[in-house]
């Protein structure tokens, strides 16, 4: 299984980036698809998931910004993310599990698989 999250850069607070996961090995319409973020010195928190590839779920402080979607032909789980504020500034990575439970999607502890990160950096 392998995770190739891409898509990460320098923005202007405001802005916007899409992150893209793109897994092999595994199908994303069949997976418990996550992203999760580290900022310097803070511990990993979850940001978004695609629930085996249905409903989707978010952290409160991205909700209304940030969106998790699939494209189940190029087996490849992206995140949008608008209005970015300085705060977003962290290593992005994805995580995927093939038999994670509901209760469990925003445990990063919970998931088999992951990618590198992508940093995204949002100045002020």
């Amino acid at each position: 299984v392998q995770l190739q999250a891409s898509g990460g850069g320098l923005v202007q607070a405001g802005g916007s980036l899409r992150l893209s996961c793109a897994a092999s090995g595994v199908t994303v319409s069949r997976q418990t698809i996550a992203w999760f973020r580290q900022a310097p010195g803070k511990e990993r928190e979850f940001v978004a998931a695609r629930f085996r590839g249905t409903n989707t779920y978010y952290a409160d402080s991205v909700k209304g910004r940030f969106t998790i979607s699939g494209d189940n032909a190029k087996n490849t789980v992206f995140l949008l993310m608008n209005s970015l504020r300085p705060e977003d500034t962290a290593v992005y990575y994805c995580a995927a599990d093939p038999s994670l439970i509901l209760s469990s999607v925003r445990a990063a502890r919970a998931y088999d698989h992951w990618g590198q990160g992508t940093q995204v950096t949002v100045s002020s």
